[in-house]
């Protein structure tokens, strides 16, 4: 296990030091707020044999061979055979028809071609790089061009590679049960509920805005970003919901068209909220700065899960892939019953066929970068196996590419960047409630081990639960911590995480909340601007393959260090963490709760 050697540590300004000035460009603003965080001097990594990542590894790739023997060695495009490593990739020559969410089989796959040439990042003056434009800021001259290109896109037969409709089915073979992993038949690829998450959408974009670049003859052409963690982009571009234009679908969920504010933690068409428009704003930047700082410490809490050769699917998404980015491909879907499974936007299989997507998911892209910024200690694993993993795409010569991970880590390497915005979430931290209970009384709790919140309110207290647990109603638990009354520098070494396994189905939009030390009965919406708020569980409706491919099991974490400092809750011996069912939880199951550490 790597250990670091004693640092020092030094305490800046708090938070309200922030300035809000909005003429402050991006960088400007990072640099105010990296100057109220707590600062620490170089550490020195050592690693202890027993935990050493490079042993682990060399037993997993022998394992893997084994694996190999069990399931055949799969072909390659040049006919010879593969030798399986643990970084993990699709089998691009055997793309079978995805599932949507009945089980129907659809056919996303693209041409097969005889090989792939590796990608090769393009000479790029640092001066001239292409610039995603903000798209509620983008002019008309922007606007003629973009449509010329997206129209020239959709113009083009379905079988071509670079055709609109084949460009919307990469998302539907990649996330749907399409590609198995190399060498591994029965094992399904995906790209969303892992480390994979933010590479496999950078690559993606990449091509499809190269493509419309090409198709104008415009290499400097760029597609724009939906602004949503600003005030002024907390609502569907206006670009995308003009008749005219082919930025257009219909496909959308009619009551969140513009001027309704977007709802970054939106609890599906059956909750209705009573927030104006200004506390939903407010309520969004609070969830920007709880996921972008409190839930995002370290890189596999911010980038998702390590997902290598041999694992099952979704070993745990980031936390900006589950909120805002799982929310928002939902808020701006049809629901049922006006579609069949929240299409287009709603659903892994269909989203890309929404022109918002590509704009989305920009913003999703920008905040790697921005991410990166926010504190020194935010950077990208190291670990061959994220680095060596790799997919499949056709470029804008309609050329099939093979693009690595480590190949889509640095947006300007890659040739572009995205327009300064001002991002006032950075000042949008969580506060506790004002109106909280003495601390004495809150011991009820911590004295169980885990209990279900009461049908009453005289009685708080009901018989021991034991995880796994059906999400029928609030639940309440008390977990110990194994570890209490951390330094800082513990802090800063190893994040206290709240860990929860959750099982749920694959096909439904499904989202419970989870609150730590929240001593109401049933917490409300309007709980998500404080402290007591840790997070969301959230799934976006997709199909695995196999007879349970309904089925999805995966793990969410939550980052406690900030959170427990801020509520004055680091002596304490256990917290309180209850979950909080929003929608389509009939089939979720809490399957175990506990806290770790993170490193």
């Amino acid at each position: 296990m790597a250990s670091l050697s004693p640092a020092t540590t030094t305490t800046t300004p708090n938070l309200s030091a922030v300035p809000r000035n909005p003429l402050l460009s991006k960088s400007s603003q990072l640099s105010a707020f990296r100057a109220t965080q707590t600062r620490r001097a170089p550490a020195k990594i050592s690693c202890k044999a027993a935990n050493n990542d490079e042993s682990n590894k060399f037993d997993r790739r022998n394992l893997l061979i084994g694996l190999g023997g069990l399931y055949g060695a799969a072909t390659t495009l040049t006919g010879g055979n593969v030798t399986l490593a643990a970084p993990t990739a699709p089998d691009a020559t055997q793309c079978v028809p995805a599932r949507i969410d009945d089980g129907s089989p659809l056919q996303c796959c693209p041409p097969t071609p005889s090989q792939f040439v590796d990608f090769k990042r393009p000479k790029v003056h640092p001066h001239k790089l292409r610039l995603r434009p903000a798209a509620h800021l983008v002019d008309d001259k922007y606007l003629a061009k973009y449509s010329k290109a997206l129209a020239l896109m959709k113009a083009l037969p379905d079988s071509d590679p670079r055709s609109f409709k084949q460009q919307a089915d990469v998302h539907c073979a990649y996330c749907n049960g399409g590609y198995h992993q190399v060498g591994l038949p029965n094992l399904e690829f995906q790209v969303h509920g892992s480390w994979l998450f933010f590479p496999f959408h950078r690559a993606y974009l990449y091509f499809y805005e190269r493509i419309l670049g090409k198709l104008i003859d415009d290499p400097t052409f760029s597609i724009p970003y939906w602004n949503w963690d600003h005030p002024d982009g907390m609502v569907m571009p206006s670009m995308f919901n003009d008749q005219n234009s082919p930025f257009f679908n219909a496909v959308r969920d009619q009551n969140h068209l513009p001027p309704n504010v977007l709802n970054l933690s939106y609890d599906g068409p059956d909750t209705v909220s009573n927030l104006t428009n200004e506390q939903q704003i407010n309520q969004n930047l609070t969830i920007m700065y709880k996921q972008m700082v409190v839930n995002a410490k370290k890189p596999a809490l911010f980038l998702g899960a390590p997902y290598r050769a041999g694992d099952p699917v979704n070993p745990g998404p980031g936390t900006l892939e589950v909120q805002p980015h799982g929310t928002i491909h939902n808020w701006v879907g049809n629901p049922p019953p006006n579609t069949p499974f929240w299409e287009d936007m709603g659903n892994f299989y269909s989203a890309g066929r929404d022109p918002i997507f590509y704009a989305h998911h920009a913003n999703v892209d920008r905040t790697w970068s921005i991410w990166k910024n926010i504190s020194p200690r935010n950077k990208d694993f190291r670990d061959k196996d994220f680095l060596n993993s790799y997919f499949y795409f056709y470029d804008e010569n309609a050329k099939p590419v093979k693009i690595y991970v480590k190949d889509v880590l640095d947006t300007k390497k890659l040739g572009y960047d995205y327009q300064p915005m001002d991002l006032p979430w950075l000042k949008s931290k969580p506060t506790p409630k004002r109106n909280r209970r003495p601390k004495p009384l809150k011991k009820v709790f911590s004295t169980i081990k885990n209990a279900v919140a009461a049908e009453t309110a005289t009685d708080p207290v009901v018989p021991t639960v034991v995880f796994p647990k059906p999400l029928k109603n609030i639940i309440r638990t008390n977990l110990p911590r194994p570890r209490k009354s951390r330094t800082q520098n513990e802090k800063d070494d190893e994040e206290e995480i709240l860990v929860i396994e959750v099982e749920s189905r694959a096909d439904v939009y499904s989202k419970f909340d989870v609150y730590v030390n929240d001593e109401d009965e049933s917490p409300t919406l309007e709980n998500r601007t404080q402290t007591e708020y840790a997070g969301s569980f959230v799934n976006v409706p997709h199909r695995h393959v196999g007879k349970d491919g309904h089925l999805k099991m995966t793990t969410v974490k939550f980052g406690l260090s900030e959170l427990i400092d801020d509520l004055d809750a680091n002596d304490d011996e256990g917290i309180d963490v209850i979950f909080v069912p929003r929608t389509g939880t009939d089939s979720v199951i809490i399957k175990d709760v506990r806290i770790e550490f993170q490193d």
